[in-house]
């Protein structure tokens, strides 16, 4: 026997052939629907649109605002209160490693102090032991004349150089202060150079003054040994020769230019006679 539908059940059927989206099993029915189920419903029908736009943030309060700048204004304060206390550290260790710098450049300055001094020192004691290895030189190797010793070098100087190679070895170019001496210099360079006749440098000059002869000694000289001879008669240099030099060959006095470079004679004190 057939059954027949009652009107609510005829009107249930025509729903769902409607809309397949009402008819849904009764199981799913019972249960809650989702928030995806929801949307997509409402997609379905056309309620919601598929793009949506971004909720927009709820509006702060000015008192928020202002909290949030105070407390940004007091992190950086922290901040730099820290950088600077960093930084006074800093300038304090500074400080102290300057100061301990000074104090070592002062210890430093007093140590070099005390070794030029003591370079002088040793100087000194260098130039006076060449000063006495050259006078012992000059009596061991030549020529004793009383209380001085004469040495002649074969070293070529002009009269400057002689006057400060015969200062350094404790002497002075020589200086015959009278014919005892100069004739014991003659006879002494005359032998050296033997037989040969090389010039020279005495300790005599007119440099001060033309015509006034003086020891390089700054003593004035009373006795002379000028050359005397018809075609050669000495000194004859006028103001341009100004430093005497000894013939090696009669011991005869020669006026020459002060730059020309000879061998030089010099004399020292013979200690052990005095």
């Amino acid at each position: 026997m057939e059954q027949k539908m009652g009107p609510a059940a005829t009107l249930l059927v025509l729903l769902c052939l409607c809309s397949p989206a009402v008819c849904v099993p009764t199981a799913m029915a019972d249960a809650a629907p989702t928030q995806a189920s929801l949307q997509g419903m409402k997609k379905a029908r056309g309620d919601v649109p598929d793009d949506l736009p971004e909720p927009e943030p709820e509006p702060t309060s000015p008192a928020s605002d202002f909290e949030t700048s105070y407390n940004y204004i007091l992190s950086r304060l922290a901040g730099m209160d820290q950088a600077i206390h960093k930084l006074n550290v800093g300038h304090y260790t500074l400080d102290v490693k300057v100061t301990q710098l000074l104090d070592r450049l002062s210890m430093m300055d007093a140590k070099v102090g005390e070794l030029e001094d003591n370079i002088r020192e040793v100087d000194q004691y260098s130039k006076d032991n060449r000063k006495e290895i050259g006078r012992l030189e000059g009596c061991q190797k030549g020529h004793r004349v009383g209380y001085k010793c004469y040495l002649v070098y074969r070293s070529y100087e002009d009269y400057a150089g002689a006057s400060r190679k015969c200062l350094e070895r404790g002497g002075r170019m020589a200086m015959p202060r009278d014919r005892k001496e100069q004739e014991a210099l003659a006879d002494y360079v005359k032998s050296f150079f033997h037989p040969g006749n090389w010039p020279v440098w005495l300790g005599i000059n007119d440099l001060r003054s033309e015509g006034m002869y003086l020891f390089d000694d700054g003593t004035r000289v009373t006795y002379f040994q000028w050359r005397r001879h018809f075609l050669s008669s000495q000194p004859d240099g006028g103001k341009r020769e100004n430093c005497v030099a000894m013939s090696s060959d009669d011991g005869d006095w020669w006026d020459h230019y002060c730059d020309r470079t000879m061998n030089y004679l010099c004399e020292f004190d013979d200690r052990v006679a005095l």
